[in-house]
This record gives C-alpha cells, structure tokens and sequence, in this order.
C-alpha cells in the first residue's frame, strides 16, 4: 500500500509539474485567443501520417533482452540517441502496453557505466579486489554491502564491482597492471569499449534490467491517426523528448517524431503568414525565456566535472550553462554528450573526480574530432526574435539556446526546443483523454 502511495503522489507531481509549466506558457504568451485558436485547428488537421519518416524510413528497435554492451553498438551504428526497447515476450501482440517497454537513451547508458565506475572505486577501495571475490569473470556483491544498498541502488553496487573486477582482473591484468581500485577505475577510459564489448556486466547485463532499475523515458505512441496537435502536445507540455507513431491493428512503429525534428520542420516554415508573424515576434512578447534566472540550473566553471553529469541526472536534462563570476556570465555550455570525451580519454578520466569544469571544456576544445567536437554555448539577448531562435537550434542541431544580457552577456535564462514548439499550441479541455484514449496518469505510470 505504501508502494502503491508512493507511486501515486510522485505521478501527481509530475503532473502538477507539467500543468504548472503550461499554465505559465499560456499566461505570459501574450498571442491573440483567435490565432491560437487558428493555429490550434490548424495543427489538429494536419495527420501524423504527413510528418516525415525517419531517415531509411525504418526505426530502430532493440530487444529487451540486448545486452548493454549490443544496445550501444546499435544505437552507435546507427547513429540514433534513442531507441524504442520491445518486449519479445509479446513481440507479436498488437497492443503496444505489451509490445513496449519504454525507451532506452545512449547518453543514460553512458552516464550508468561513469556512475558504476564511480561506485566500483569506492567499493574495491575498501579491501582488496582478492579480498572482495572480484577478480576475472567474477561479480562480487561487494558495491552493495560497502554501500548499504537495496532496490535499484543494490542493482548498480553489483555493476559496479563487476565494472571494476572487469577491468581490474580482466583487461587491466593483460596489461600487468596492479588491481586496486584507484587503477582499475583510471584504465576504464581507455578500456572503455573493451570493457562494454567484452567484459562483465556489459556483456550479460540486458537493456530490460536497466529499465528496471532506473526511471528511463516512457514509451507513449500516437496513432497514424492522430494529429500533429497530439504529438506537439506530448512534445511540450508533457516533456516527451520523442514520440513514436503506431497503425491500429499492425504492430511496428512507423515513425519516430522527436522534439529536434518538430524544430526542424517549424524552421521549414519560413513564408507561411502564420509563422511570420510569430516568428517575427521578440521572445520577451512571447514571455520567453520561461524560467527567471534565479531558476536557471547551470555550473560554475571551477566547479567539478562530475557534478555538472550529476546536476543534469537529478533534474533531468540534457546539458547546462558554464557560467563564471557572481553575476553568471556565460562562458561555455556542457551537455550529456560530452561524457563520451570523459569516457575516451585516459588521461582525462583518470582525474575525473578532481576535474574542473573549465579544464574539461578545454581539453575538448582541443581535442580531435575522433572524439566529437564540443558545441560550444550558443546564446541570444532578450531581445531577439524567435525566429532567429528557432534558426539557431535547427542550423547548429542543439536543444537549447541561453539568453545572455548586459556587456558582459549575463545568464538571464534559456529556451529549450520545449519551449519553442510550448509557444505555438494550446491545449484544448480534456484533449488527450478525448482524442489518445489513455489519461495523463496512465501514460506517467508506464
């Protein structure tokens, strides 16, 4: 019953989180009831089925049953953040509750291997890797008992003594290299893909046991039926990154709308009346940016690079402002996909824990473009127009601008591809019970 409480108070919050964040759209939008209400019937014409497919016009699925270690390597040939995970069990059902799973993303994937790598360093540093029954092939139990660990926690201190008996007594011994902690941890950066590919629990750990153990995306469709208005809908108030699109009656998805893409297409827009004028519009018109600066998450350059993975972990986001000085100036920009870099280079993750932000940032501003180019902060003043925000996030493929103010280009907020498309929809009373067929409620509990 307790359980049961939980479950529920933590839905309503997340619901009253999404209610709280659209009302606030809607009060400070300023856009006239009668073209919002145009745009509205306009957006609930146009079918899902006239969005573009994905490119091959196939979407990946994985397995649920795919070790980590494989789910990587298709997401990474492939060149997808994310990726639908199926349910073999009922891979031939028609209802998607059952076919479907949720969503695994790359960038959680990788910020699990840097947090059981974190906890294999505390956990073997306690004794010896002997002592603790962690040696090649072997998962000792080890990262729960030093932790105190059960539920989901208990389920990462496995991994991570298996992470650090795997490099410590499988990689690392080819290489005669001392099998403490402290070595095993800092050789993980260079032995990262071995280790994934070929070592324990990579290799037997499967995508279905990391849902399990940590809060990934749900999977909510929409039909072929439905209407763009739905998935903008999804897509903003409701905080989806992506939706994919489902037939009635067959049981592949048939496409895959993602946040980025919707972007891309309102880009595309360019010469429509409708989109003109809202684009012409400064984003102070429009209340953007929606969140003051003082409710603004960001990192201060001297500040470690371990906490800025961690600062976008707990409040679920995908990168942050690198800011300086007490007025915040913006210096920089650090996302989840920087911690491939941290991953790559040994020398860098060897003193991850002590690594400054700023020296991050420069290390991979130096490095070379094997290891992915970091995109620095792109930025615009209050009084840009949104249209010259929507360009930059489609032009440069990010998912936020920062609002800069004053000479010294102060943090004064940031638009996020939800905030972008949150300012060309309304929701209708009632919409998505009327026309999804399931309640908010439902779709949060998956």
């Amino acid at each position: 019953m307790a359980g049961s409480e939980s479950l529920d108070k933590e839905i309503s919050s997340a619901v009253s989180s999404c209610e709280a964040y659209f009302e606030k759209v809607q009060s400070r939008k300023n856009l006239p009831k009668s073209l919002q209400e145009t745009l509205n019937s306009a957006f609930a014409g146009i079918p899902v089925s006239s969005f573009p497919r994905v490119p091959g016009g196939r979407v990946i699925e994985i397995p649920a049953e795919t070790s980590v270690s494989k789910a990587v390597k298709i997401l990474s040939d492939s060149k997808i953040l994310s990726a639908p995970v199926i349910n073999k069990d009922h891979e031939s059902s028609l209802d998607w509750r059952e076919r479907y799973l949720g969503i695994i993303d790359y960038s959680s994937i990788i910020l699990w291997v840097l947090e059981s790598a974190e906890l294999a360093a505390i956990a073997l540093s306690a004794t010896s890797a002997t002592a603790a029954g962690v040696g090649t092939g072997a998962v000792g139990a080890l990262g729960v008992t030093a932790l105190g660990a059960t539920g989901p926690v208990a389920a990462a201190g496995l991994a991570a003594a298996a992470v650090g008996g795997a490099v410590a007594g499988g990689v690392a011994a080819d290489r005669g290299i001392g099998k403490d902690a402290q070595t095993a941890v800092d050789r993980l950066g260079k032995d990262f893909y071995q280790v994934i590919l070929r070592e324990e629990p990579f290799k037997s750990t499967t995508v279905r046991t990391i849902l399990k153990s940590f809060r990934y995306a749900p999977f909510v469709p929409v039909s072929t039926e439905s209407s763009m208005l739905s998935v903008l809908l999804l897509l903003s108030k409701y905080r989806l990154r992506n939706v994919p699109v489902i037939k009635p009656g067959e049981p592949d998805i048939k496409n895959y709308i993602t946040q980025s893409a919707v972007v891309y297409g309102l880009e595309d827009c360019k010469g429509r009346d409708w989109f003109d004028h809202i684009s012409s519009l400064p984003i102070s018109d429009l209340g953007l940016p929606f969140m003051s600066p003082s409710e603004v998450i960001s990192i201060d350059s001297e500040e470690h690079i371990l906490e800025a993975f961690k600062r976008m972990r707990d409040n679920n986001i995908g990168g942050l402002p690198v800011v300086e000085g007490t007025n915040k100036k913006i210096v920089g920009n650090i996302s989840m996909r920087d911690i491939r870099y941290l991953l790559l280079q040994p020398e860098v993750f060897s003193n991850f824990r002590q690594l400054t932000v700023r020296n991050f940032t420069t290390k991979i501003a130096t490095a070379g473009e094997e290891y992915g180019l970091a995109i620095p902060a792109i930025t615009c003043r209050p009084d840009s127009t949104l249209g010259s925000v929507i360009n930059s996030l489609a032009s440069r493929s990010v998912h936020r601008v920062y609002v800069g103010d004053g000479d010294e280009n102060e943090l004064y907020g940031v638009i996020t591809l939800r905030d972008v498309i949150s300012c060309f929809v309304s929701e209708p009373p009632n919409y998505f019970e009327n026309c999804l067929g399931f309640s908010v409620k439902e779709m949060l509990n998956r």
